[in-house]
């Protein structure tokens, strides 16, 4: 099976020795997204716009690997604070939008200078 790797200059660079996505047969595997814009700056402030910069960067990636949010089949959410755990689930609903809700682990964790990050696993087979 083919693996080929997904770079696009739509979504951030990776932070480090890693790809974007990975296409592997059916999958797609989107690294961590977090709310930082294409050019590198981050987006600061409340937890929605850092959540909607989040899954927007993901949704670009996805994108670009020739799929969408709503052939997620596994989703990991990390929030930095617990408390934005409802918030995040309103705007979870917006972006992964598929007939087959994908299944989720959502874990609190020592994020440094943002809130959120996610990545995914979407199935682009028959």
């Amino acid at each position: 099976m083919p693996i080929r790797a997904i770079s696009t200059e739509l979504a951030p660079p990776p932070g480090g020795p890693y790809s974007q996505a990975v296409v592997a047969g059916d999958f797609v595997y989107l690294a961590g997204a977090v709310p930082m814009r294409p050019d590198g700056s981050w987006v600061r402030g409340a937890f929605a716009d850092q959540a909607h910069a989040t899954f927007a960067n993901l949704a670009r990636i996805a994108e670009v690997a020739g799929s969408d949010l709503a052939h997620a089949v596994r989703v990991g959410v990390y929030l930095r604070e617990w408390n934005d755990f409802a918030e995040m689930n309103t705007i979870f609903g917006q972006y992964f939008t598929g007939l087959v809700p994908p299944v989720r682990t959502t874990l609190p964790v020592a994020l440094d200078g943002f809130n959120i990050e996610v990545d995914a696993v979407l199935y682009t087979g028959p």
